[in-house]
């Protein structure tokens, strides 16, 4: 329910108030990334506890109970109903994260940010996308991705500046993002209701029917052939890439450290040039481009650069020139690559009535596979060295660049109301005109 007296937030304001999910996403990612360190010198827990606390987190297995709790709630109750709660969970999380002094409040925070973070991401994609022009529909998703880009620019370059401060630098940081949530969740009171889920509510209550309306949640959604081959896509896309990009986002100072690249301060740096690089392709290759050019074309593209980014990382002798390569390539591939495309695809492949239900199933299996190989990941990188994990690694991104090369759907320039009818149909339940 919006403040008595506020005024409305509506268009780019409304398009970037429900993007920062994306930026409290990264940064709470980035802000563990970071400190994992200092907090495992501080309490005294191990390798295998450190990959732990990284699964249970915003990066892992928290972020995909939140995920798979959210996206069906999303769909039954509105998309600004998770924006009314879930940044308060959030806050207590980061809050906790920021005065820990034992492992078991750590462990805490990291599993009530993720969950807050799981439960936001999908209904932030979903109301944008929903909200926005369809000739301009990947530039209004891209403002996550690109929220999604400035967190850890931002977050590399406070840990960079604060890393001689060492875990008192790091609970800065948290309270930073406790200070971002707030606002967020201020300007976020103003938001309206998704138009095309008020209207689909609207038909679902005029016809007293859900079978008419084809049903919601899970049980429609996994109750049709074309939705189940949509969900096999986008894990093949999203799910995989994401599976680097998780260890990527969180054990990056450990890789840096296994390809001779040690010095701490000069990695957080390093990551923040990096983003800085995602940022860019994000604004001028995704934004920009994505609603004008063939899309197969674009995400092929960043999905090559990104594996060949990491073939340098891993094969070639560590030096300043193979850092700032890896930045660059590994940075403009995460700004134009399978993030930015899912949040898109997503959108489009699924109707209105169960479309955050399928963010929060995908979100919740990409955030599943990350956490599998979070938990191992520390150890692994030690047991089997860069080349050896690295290999692993380039072979998913691999994946993810065939599938997503292959079967890119057609829906460039098109309503979502007329990629509903392609796809199911006339007597498809959810083609409300907005």
């Amino acid at each position: 329910m919006a403040r008595i007296g506020a005024k409305r937030t509506t268009g780019w304001k409304a398009t970037i108030a429900v993007a920062m999910s994306n930026y409290i996403e990264a940064g709470s990612i980035i802000a563990i990334a970071t400190s994992l360190g200092f907090w495992q010198v501080e309490f005294g827990f191990t390798d295998g506890f450190a990959g732990l606390l990284a699964a249970l987190s915003a990066n892992a297995f928290g972020a995909a109970v939140g995920a798979i709790i959210g996206g069906p709630l999303c769909d039954r109750l509105g998309r600004k109903f998770i924006y009314t709660y879930d940044l308060m969970l959030y806050m207590v999380g980061v809050l906790i994260a920021a005065f820990a002094v034992n492992s078991g409040m750590l462990m805490l925070a990291f599993i009530l940010t993720g969950i807050a973070v799981g439960a936001g991401v999908p209904a932030s994609w979903t109301y944008i996308a929903e909200e926005a022009p369809s000739a301009q529909r990947a530039k209004h998703v891209g403002t996550a991705q690109l929220a999604w880009s400035v967190g850890p620019a931002i977050g590399f370059l406070l840990a960079a500046l604060l890393e001689p401060m060492g875990l008192f630098g790091s609970r800065i940081i948290f309270i930073h993002l406790f200070v971002v949530a707030f606002i967020t969740w201020w300007v976020r009171q103003g938001l309206s209701e998704s138009k095309r889920w008020t209207e689909t509510k609207n038909l679902r209550v005029q016809n007293g029917s859900q079978k008419v309306l084809g049903g919601r949640g899970f049980k429609a959604l996994l109750g049709r052939k074309k939705n189940l081959t949509a969900l096999l896509f986008l894990i093949g896309v999203y799910g995989f890439w994401n599976t680097v990009a998780g260890q990527a986002g969180i054990f990056m100072p450990r890789v840096y450290d296994a390809a001779g690249f040690t010095n701490s301060q000069q990695q957080f740096f390093l990551q923040s040039f990096l983003w800085l690089c995602t940022v860019i392709g994000t604004y001028f290759g995704f934004m920009l481009l994505a609603d004008r050019m063939s899309r197969r074309l674009l995400y092929f593209i960043g999905a090559a650069m990104g594996i060949a980014g990491w073939v340098v990382l891993v094969y070639l002798p560590a030096s300043g020139w193979t850092m700032f390569a890896f930045a660059v390539l590994w940075g403009l591939a995460s700004g134009i690559g399978a993030q930015a495309f899912y949040g898109l695809w997503t959108a489009e492949l699924f109707s209105t009535q169960y479309r955050a239900s399928a963010q929060g199933l995908l979100f919740f299996a990409a955030r599943i596979m990350v956490g599998l190989l979070s938990y191992g990941f520390p150890v692994w990188l030690v047991s089997m060295g860069l080349h050896g994990l690295g290999a692993i690694l380039i072979a998913i991104l691999a994946v993810s660049l065939i599938v997503g090369s292959i079967w890119a759907p057609n829906t460039q320039g098109k309503s979502l109301e007329e990629i509903e009818q392609e796809r199911y149909g006339a007597d498809e339940p959810d083609l409300a005109r907005v």
